[in-house]
């Protein structure tokens, strides 16, 4: 099977600084891929290539047999960004903004109206559909990013940190529209630091440290017999510190005179 995206050889700088070394990646249809790694890793960096913010990287990115570089609007189509942070355009409902980001994908107004009214109301959000935006909290503005993510259905479903700010009734209705997105065929590729999260919905983890993939596998095999959680195996592949001294250490500053 050909996979549906492939990083190749992907490398990026800003400066001298290396962000992404020779990064190799393939993405399989109707996947989910938990995007894992300490802070300043490369996973933005990665993200912002895979959506065709960044463009002047060394390597190839194909989607769905196509280099992104070569057809970047019409590879958009295709793709569903829900970011952690977002400029919503307070003074905009929901409604107004759900239709305006419709429209950038060429969506008929009827159907803008009822995707935005059906998945509203499943975050619980419909009363709140002509309230404008700058009253919203964290999470309800959370909750209209991933409506404005899926609105136009698309086949890949890229997710930074999707949880952000969501209360507990919504985690679990993510956690479950990503199995539900993946038996419909579509592929996800879900970037967290919630690794309980991670660990239960992706079929495969990448992790990457300092710009460079370090594990790229199941859960099980990353486990290696042993009942090592995905914390556990993340903090061994990505420090030699040991967390508890510095927790400790932490407190005990708090102490000091």
């Amino acid at each position: 099977m050909q996979p549906l995206i492939s990083l190749q050889n992907v490398s990026k700088q800003y400066g001298e600084k290396t962000v992404l070394n020779n990064v190799n990646i393939d993405i399989f249809p109707a996947q989910i891929i938990g995007y894992i790694g300490p802070n300043g890793a490369g996973k933005s960096t990665t993200v912002k290539i895979l959506t065709g913010v960044i463009q002047d990287y060394t390597g190839l990115v194909t989607i769905n047999g196509r280099d992104i570089k070569e057809d970047i609007l019409g590879l958009k189509q295709m793709i569903g960004y829900v970011p952690e942070l977002a400029d919503l355009y307070d003074l905009l409902t929901p409604n107004e903004y759900l239709h305006f980001i419709g429209a950038l994908y060429n969506l008929p107004d009827f159907i803008i109206k009822e995707r935005s009214q059906k998945i509203l109301q499943s975050f619980g959000l419909l009363e709140n559909i002509d309230q404008r935006m700058d009253s919203f909290s964290k999470g309800m503005r959370q909750k209209v990013l991933l409506t404005a993510g899926i609105l136009h259905n698309p086949s890949i479903v890229i997710l930074d940190e999707p949880m952000s700010g969501l209360d507990a009734n919504a985690v679990i209705v993510v956690k479950e529209l990503l199995q539900v997105l993946k038996q419909e065929g579509k592929t996800i590729f879900y970037c967290s630091h919630m690794m309980d999260v991670v660990e239960k919905v992706s079929d495969r983890i990448v992790l990457i440290d300092k710009g460079t993939i370090i594990a790229n596998d199941t859960i099980e095999a990353l486990r290696d017999g042993s009942d090592n959680s995905l914390e556990k195996i993340f903090a061994k592949m990505t420090t030699s510190e040991n967390l508890n001294e510095t927790a400790e250490n932490i407190a005990q500053a708090m102490q000091d005179k």
